[in-house]
């Protein structure tokens, strides 16, 4: 997969062009130059459209970064549920938490590695609030699916808002680790160890 894909997938359709290709430049002037540093000219002369036409669909720089955000979160999203939906029981749920997101890591480093460098951007700036309204719905459906499968009484040792981050933490180390070029495997590689690991940390003693 590739970030075509990706945009294609979240910003689908004819009308969606135009929008596409700001941020396909966007994303690359992003992660070339960091975000504080890229300027919405910088954007514009990479994509070739007018700043009045960033501006209408965006509103501003930090509104091209909140629109990239939330676009690889809707993606991973997406994958996220296909995995869950194979899932039948608390334990293959955590494996499909961490496979899904070491595979879309590995599928999508460049927006992954922007998703690393602007979730501080996003979590403080003017788009924070439909960050946490995200967050907050996203951990609501897992809990759902958890209760749905037997995953409620097997954590309730564990409090509802720490669960996401002890199932995928190890592996967002890992990955970090990996699109910084610190080490050399991609997290794909580790999926099974990852996903063990997860499971291992947080399964009833």
């Amino acid at each position: 997969m590739d970030s075509t894909d990706l945009l294609d997938r979240v910003f689908p359709g004819r009308r969606g062009e135009l929008k596409r290709a700001i941020l396909r430049q966007a994303l690359q002037c992003f992660n070339a130059s960091g975000i504080e540093a890229t300027t919405i000219e910088n954007v514009r002369a990479a994509c070739g459209a007018s700043v009045g036409a960033i501006y209408h669909h965006f509103q501003s720089k930090e509104g091209l970064v909140a629109a990239l955000f939330y676009a690889a979160l809707d993606d991973q999203e997406r994958l996220r549920e296909q995995y869950l939906s194979e899932a039948d029981s608390a334990e293959a749920g955590v494996l499909a938490l961490v496979h899904s997101y070491v595979d879309w890591v590995d599928e999508q480093p460049e927006w992954a590695r922007f998703v690393l460098q602007a979730r501080a951007a996003v979590s403080t700036g003017p788009f924070k609030d439909e960050l946490v309204a995200r967050n907050r719905q996203r951990n609501k459906k897992l809990m759902v699916w958890m209760g749905e499968h037997g995953g409620v009484e097997h954590f309730a040792h564990i409090p509802a808002e720490l669960l996401p981050s002890l199932i995928i933490g190890q592996a967002e180390s890992y990955s970090r680790a990996w699109l910084s070029k610190r080490v050399d495997k991609s997290p794909r590689h580790y999926r099974d160890l990852l996903g063990s690991a997860a499971w291992n940390s947080i399964k009833p003693q």
